[in-house]
């Protein structure tokens, strides 16, 4: 049983939890297989009336007089018979020659001796040879939220039923899931369950909206070629995101798998895909948008289907008419798909939107309310400038501004007439000339320091000189545009 780990037969995954296997196989004792139990496998020892002990085999009799022993076998040794008692043994019954050996073992690290160890054993011993599986994966204990081990007596215990009929079952599904790391044990509050409810409402959210504004999976999907950035970006990113879940499945890290999917469905489809693409389905522009969005839910929900079953299931029926997604294919990531520039270029808009949202917070303007604006930029980014005006509801017209904030080599100027607060302007320009000033020494008490700068390595050194260079342009900058602010 040890060698069969050893020679590569059967693989631990985590290997870590290896040397806890080898720790009981190879320093085995006695062990007492008989149980004082109501219920198992009758011992098979019966005893004469002169004190004869025989073994009685199946299709055996017991001489006439003899008693059996009234104890059962322990239950570890009786669930050791599992993978090949089950399937016919020990007759060579069809099922035994397709299941036997199975691929992987699912279970917990604590019963890796009580129970795995001896599956390993009889296997081996009662199949000539063969090891009962190939693969042992193990998984930690969940715990309270506190990470203690739940108790009666502590009343720290989690019903999972509550659980489900208050959040659903895909909730407590995708919370066990996206904490389950390899042989790792795990927390459960009930908030991070709520939390995974709520990741279902915004898919549903996201389809529905999806449906209503004509996303399809029918027809060809456009070539790269002729889809925009936007399009094109989230098709690379979907793809990266199938190969990286792929990866992480074949490895048993199904929390790094389940935090993958999360950020790409969340962040990337939800929060900055959907609404990119808002201002081609308002201008009626948006045919290629459509299917690539109805193509991207589509692969999305059969990668999600075995942490979310149920609600995938929904959601992908209605979107493309398909009896199952128990019987559909997994999805395959596309290499072709895969656009590093558009990638890039999406980066460079997120960073444009988020500085631009600041900056409406900062002065106290409503979300909701439209401001005059114009952007200056590059062509690769005024051609999605429209874009960005959708969603960060700015009105593209020729203005005298009032007010403006610089993103990189991008400018976008505000008519903020009548709506600008002169106050909280300066305030903001302050706070950053001050956090830059703080940036800029920290730079340079660096730099000064030759102890330092002796030990660091290359890459380090580069980058705080690139830091300084920068800071020293943002105090440049901040201090004309506080020159500028009126009186107030």
């Amino acid at each position: 049983a040890g060698d069969a780990v050893r020679d590569g037969r059967v693989k631990i995954e985590p290997e870590e939890l290896a040397p806890r296997y080898f720790d009981w196989i190879d320093n085995m004792h006695d062990w007492c297989i008989s149980r004082q139990l109501w219920w198992g496998h009758r011992i098979p020892v019966w005893y004469g009336p002169a004190g004869e002990v025989v073994v009685v085999g199946p299709d055996e009799i017991a001489p006439e007089g003899y008693t059996q022993d009234p104890d059962v076998l322990d239950t570890w040794f009786s669930s050791a018979l599992w993978p090949f008692s089950t399937l016919g043994w020990p007759h060579e019954s069809a099922d035994l020659k397709k299941f036997y050996p199975t691929s992987v073992l699912v279970t917990g690290y604590d019963i890796l001796f009580f129970w795995v160890a001896r599956m390993m054993m009889f296997g081996l011993f009662a199949m000539d040879g063969v090891q009962p599986f190939h693969t042992i994966a193990l998984h930690g204990l969940v715990r309270d939220q506190f990470g203690k081990k739940m108790s009666k007596s502590k009343g720290n215990t989690v019903d999972p039923i509550e659980f489900m009929d208050k959040y659903g079952a895909d909730a407590l599904r995708f919370t066990l899931a996206r904490g389950a790391n390899p042989g790792k044990d795990q927390a459960l509050a009930e908030d991070w369950v709520g939390g995974s409810r709520n990741f279902a409402t915004k898919l549903w959210n996201a389809t529905r909206f999806a449906m209503m504004n004509g996303a399809t999976t029918e027809g060809e999907l456009p070539h790269v070629d002729s889809l925009n950035a936007i399009d094109r970006w989230i098709l690379s990113r979907l793809s990266e995101t199938i190969t990286e879940v792929d990866a992480l499945l074949e490895q048993y890290e199904f929390a790094r798998a389940c935090e993958l999917m999360y950020h790409f469905a969340w962040d990337d489809l939800c929060d900055w895909y959907l609404e990119l693409s808002k201002e081609s389905f308002s201008s009626g522009d948006a045919a290629s948008t459509k299917r690539v969005l109805g193509y991207v839910l589509d692969q999305l929900f059969r990668l999600m289907h075995p942490v979310m079953p149920f609600v995938t299931e929904t959601m992908w029926t209605a979107l493309t008419g398909g009896e199952s997604l128990v019987i559909a294919q997994w999805p395959t990531a596309r290499a072709d798909h895969v656009d590093k520039k558009s990638e890039k270029l999406i980066a460079e808009l997120q960073e444009i939107i988020t500085d631009v949202r600041r900056f409406r917070n900062d002065q106290g303007i409503k979300t909701s309310q439209k401001i005059p604006a114009r952007f200056i930029a590059p062509a690769h980014i005024e051609e999605y400038a429209s874009a960005m005006a959708f969603v960060l509801r700015l009105q593209l017209e020729e203005i005298t501004p009032s007010a403006h904030c610089e993103i990189g080599n991008v400018r976008v100027e505000f008519d903020l007439t009548g709506s600008i607060d002169v106050a909280a302007e300066r305030a903001r320009l302050e706070k950053d000339l001050l956090t830059a000033e703080k940036d800029k020494q920290t730079a340079e008490v660096k730099l000064g320091n030759q102890g330092f700068m002796a030990k660091a390595p290359e890459s380090v050194v580069i980058e705080i000189r690139e830091r300084l260079e920068k800071t020293s342009a943002d105090i440049e900058r901040l201090t004309a545009q506080l020159s500028k602010l009126p009186s107030a």
